[in-house]
């Protein structure tokens, strides 16, 4: 739950611990993550624990729940050839455009650009195409644009102004007048957007000559595999990117530009002044990750999650939310259920929500091998509870009863640690802050 109080002529959010909301990454900051600067020491830290364990037990006691499978499915043949620099960009651009644009709906007049990562096409093509105006940011009800939409406006040097899809969206539009407008069909948590709202929004942009540019990372094979939806440019959408290794592709981590030329053209301009154009071995392995993809891996991720869902539901009661990819603890009702452990009252706790989740993650992984956003999420990054399994990810960890038993002792761990700050920070970042 989000409180919203009045300082001055600051609006500011709570979460309801009472802890403020940084409107950024939308979660509230603590005295041990207090920044992108300690999510990047979380991250790393994270990446250490998860070294130690390999390097003892091997690369099966891993399994990752983050959603993300990355593999890198290049051939030995592709290392002097399509992954050279010079000349293996040139080799593959055909079989790029011609895979990407019908993975994402696209035709004639369109063209493809690859990234280093999604959130690296959207700072992009926003910087490229705001024109000093505000950026309307269309969300599914109950979700929040991705990060890099406000830290790309703040690149741009304009405002992000983000509205719920089932809102006034028009007329946001209206009063803002953008020359972009981003839509975000289905988020990081795995809110959804209808496919008529997202039509309607974009047949409203076309019609008043504004660029209409599609945040499809997980939308482009959720909606269509689950749910029967269209192709991303199929909805008339000038530019729409996914992302290379979530929901049923299978890596590298990358982002996948599609759309108008002029567009494309303009964002990958953008992208290489920034160095966040994807290098020749990425693009090589995004075009061999397109010709991978089998919808059927999504439809087992789906399944996977399912059970996953239903097993945390059990143990944990109606605070799961069962997502399309397995179930979510949001960070709130996580701390929630460790102070309830604790006893620890909400008077006497000084621990954020993320740092919660964070504490949490971390255990998971050092002790059980459970991998998940919590640790290996970059700065700004969602930080519910959230388990995505990828391929053999139940297995490698023990199956579904032996991740309840992990969850359950994890959340025991935190709560002996919570109320020392010292120890929860060795836990989260390797060292003191």
């Amino acid at each position: 739950m989000k409180l919203t109080e009045k300082e001055g002529n600051r609006v500011v959010l709570r979460d309801s611990f009472g802890f403020e909301i940084d409107p950024v990454v939308s979660f509230a900051r603590g005295s041990i993550i207090r920044s992108s600067t300690d999510e990047g020491r979380r991250l790393r830290h994270g990446q250490a624990v998860a070294a130690k364990r390999v390097r003892e037990l091997g690369a099966d006691s891993i399994g990752i729940f983050t959603g993300n499978q990355r593999d890198f499915l290049v051939k030995p043949e592709d290392l002097n050839t399509a992954c050279e620099e010079w000349v293996g960009p040139g080799l593959v651009a055909e079989r790029l455009s011609e895979l990407a644009l019908d993975h994402l709906g696209g035709g004639d007049g369109d063209s493809v650009a690859t990234f280093n990562r999604t959130s690296a096409a959207i700072v992009s093509v926003i910087a490229a195409l705001a024109a000093d105006k505000p950026v309307v940011s269309v969300v599914p009800p109950g979700g929040r644009s991705h990060a890099s939409v406000n830290r790309g406006a703040k690149l741009a040097g304009v405002k992000a102004i983000e509205i719920q899809g089932d809102a006034q969206w028009r007329a946001a539009i209206e009063l803002n007048r953008p020359a972009l407008v981003v839509i975000t069909t289905v988020t990081s948590s795995l809110e959804r957007m209808d496919d008529e709202i997202t039509q309607a929004i974009v047949t409203h942009c076309r019609r008043n000559d504004i660029i209409v540019f599609l945040d499809e990372a997980y939308g482009a094979r959720l909606r269509t595999v689950l749910h029967g939806g269209i192709k991303s440019l199929a909805f008339g959408a000038d530019l729409t990117v996914t992302n290379c290794d979530k929901a049923g592709l299978p890596g590298p981590r990358a982002g996948i530009l599609a759309g108008k030329k002029q567009y494309i053209a303009a964002a990958a301009a953008k992208g290489a002044e920034y160095g966040m154009e994807a290098r020749a071995p990425i693009t090589a392995g995004v075009v061999r990750s397109l010709e991978h993809y089998n919808p059927d891996h999504l439809r087992q991720e789906a399944e996977a999650g399912q059970e996953l869902a239903s097993g945390l539901s059990a143990l944990l009661g109606d605070c799961v939310k069962t997502s399309d990819l397995g179930p979510m603890v949001h960070e709130d009702q996580v701390l929630e259920i460790i102070l309830k452990r604790a006893c620890i009252a909400h008077t006497d706790n000084h621990i954020v929500p993320c740092e919660a989740t964070a504490a949490l993650g971390m255990v998971l992984l050092r002790d059980f091998g459970i991998l998940t956003v919590n640790t290996h999420g970059q700065p700004g990054a969602r930080v519910s509870l959230r388990l995505k399994p990828a391929s053999n990810a139940i297995d490698r960890v023990g199956g579904i009863n032996a991740i309840m038993k992990a969850v359950n002792a994890s959340l025991d761990k935190v709560a002996l640690l919570i109320s020392d700050k010292h120890a929860m920070a060795e836990l989260i970042l390797g060292e003191p802050v």
